[in-house]
């Protein structure tokens, strides 16, 4: 795909919500989508961590938060952003990837990614911290999700994952983003065997056209969608003429006063 025709691409806009302090209530997350629907926002998208340092006391699961938001509207697009898929078994995330497309019709977006141990996300818990190791349990991880996400018999036996003679359905479309950070060659090329690249630390927007010369070598599939976040003060309109195809509005991850995230979200785009 050209990095033309990705630039022709339908853009669109939403929010990047941390579920944490005022808004680590699934329920409160729920309003707050409802809300953003109203006020034509096309994505509401959630942070999946389970610790983010001494400044954030409390935090809401992000998957629970995508089935309140799946439930309190009818056309946003939604999904974490992104679930470290080396902290999760890979048959289950597929299980709540389908049953997360079926009950939001459609709508759901599956952001996968390595993760970070900065905070101790997974060497507090003895999950694996080294990111080499965590690149290839998400490669194989992947593989895994993806042929059970098809609907298809799946026979895999691999170093970190199994799945042996099963078959998933029901089988739901269930588009696959990888995030990753921008410069890094492993995400991207991740991501241009599926659906999308939520880039991680752009420095302004000419960025993005590097980006889609680099995906561009990797010949991603039509509709290839290209995701950026940006705080509430940034101005979007250069990011989307540059060709990314989602902008998000980033909320969070600190100081988060609900009235005034309400008041943001009400704004719409």
């Amino acid at each position: 795909m050209t990095q033309q025709g990705m630039a022709q691409q339908l853009a669109r806009r939403g929010l990047f919500v941390a579920p944490f302090d005022a808004l680590a209530d699934p329920a409160v997350v729920g309003d707050l989508a409802a809300a953003a629907e109203s006020a034509g926002w096309e994505g509401f998208f959630l942070w999946d961590h389970l610790q983010y340092g001494d400044r954030v006391q409390r935090i809401a699961d992000a998957w629970i938060c995508c089935a309140a938001v799946a439930m309190r509207t009818s056309s946003l697009r939604l999904g974490p952003m992104v679930t470290p898929l080396a902290r999760r078994r890979p048959q289950v995330l597929a299980r709540q990837s389908a049953s997360l497309a079926t009950l939001s019709r459609g709508r759901f977006v599956l952001g996968l990614g390595l993760g970070d141990d900065w905070v101790g996300e997974f060497s507090a818990y003895g999950d694996e911290a080294d990111p080499s190791r965590r690149g290839r349990m998400l490669d194989e991880g992947l593989e895994v999700v993806a042929g059970l996400l098809a609907g298809e018999p799946v026979d895999h036996d691999g170093e970190h994952y199994a799945a042996r003679g099963v078959r998933y359905l029901p089988a739901p479309s269930v588009p696959v983003w990888l995030g990753g950070r921008f410069g890094n060659a492993a995400p991207l090329r991740r991501a241009a065997r599926h659906d999308g690249l939520f880039v991680i630390g752009l420095g302004d927007p000419s960025d993005v056209g590097t980006v889609l010369d680099d995906l561009g070598q990797h010949e991603p599939r039509p509709g290839f969608d290209v995701v950026v976040d940006l705080q509430p003060d940034q101005d979007p309109a250069p990011w989307l003429a540059s060709g990314a195809t989602w902008v998000l509005t980033r909320v969070g991850p600190f100081d988060l006063e609900l009235e005034r995230v309400r008041a943001l979200v009400e704004a719409g785009p």
